[in-house]
């Protein structure tokens, strides 16, 4: 099995801790992993504010970087659903297509492909997890809470598996954090209002760290716990995971 290892533009540039730790935790399961060095922007941000008509370039190098691979895993629902929706190709479409369906998220690519059931990670903490949307209704990574079904979460799944993190319990679990990639600049109040409320839920409730598997959520997040001095933390689950002290 070879992996490639796909890296987000903004993590790349603001958390490369997180891609590191993606990398790492990958090779210690035994996952032959290759980085492509050419990678760039998968296209998200111009397809979400509404311009997919312009993003042909950036599905053509994706294409040409990560087709024939295995599997493609990254560490962000939000861009792993946009390949998975959205990738396409007049040229190579047979290849795209290929990509969409063997692309994974980094949390549903351990409990999915590998069905991992023991790490050697240890985190003392207190930690809140952060259901980002994308990850939540778009690749089902746990259920909603709106719906009358059975409940599962695979963050929560892989956490259970750290030594000394304790998950602490959210008021309104599965919330949106308001940040929505261009909505956090076209309605800034709304957004700022909304991941507040985030941030109080895991702070009152005795959260040291908030995790996810989409840093963008995080990095929203992490703005508003600045401005506010807190001392509540955010990390992404693949630190979390890979961390062994």
């Amino acid at each position: 099995m070879t992996v490639g290892l796909f890296i987000p533009c903004y993590v790349n540039q603001f958390y490369p801790d997180a891609a590191k730790a993606t990398l790492q935790l990958l090779q210690k399961l035994g996952v032959e992993v290759v980085y492509p060095a050419k990678q760039t922007c998968c296209g998200q941000p111009m397809a979400n504010s509404g311009f997919a008509h312009l993003t042909s370039d950036c599905d053509a190098l994706f294409i040409q970087n990560f087709a024939e691979f295995d599997y493609i895993v990254a560490p962000s629902a939000s861009c792993v659903l946009h390949v998975k929706d959205h990738l396409h190709s007049a040229e190579n479409e047979g290849k795209a297509e290929g990509i969409r369906g063997k692309i994974y998220e980094l949390v549903e690519f351990l409990t999915d492909v590998l069905k991992i059931e023991k790490l050697d990670a240890v985190f003392p903490h207190k930690v809140g997890i952060h259901h980002s949307c994308h990850g939540l209704r778009g690749l089902y990574l746990s259920q909603m809470t709106e719906l009358n079904a059975a409940p599962f979460s695979k963050p929560q799944q892989l956490l259970n598996m750290v030594s000394g993190l304790e998950q602490v319990s959210l008021d309104r679990p599965d919330e949106c954090c308001g940040f929505g990639g261009t909505f956090c600049v076209a309605e800034e109040a709304v957004s700022v209002k909304m991941g507040k409320d985030r941030v109080t839920d895991h702070s009152k409730n005795g959260a040291e760290y908030i995790t996810s598997s989409d840093l963008s959520c995080l990095m929203h997040l992490e703005g508003i716990l600045h401005r506010n001095k807190s001392k509540v933390k955010v990390v992404h689950i693949a630190e979390i995971l890979n961390a062994t002290v």
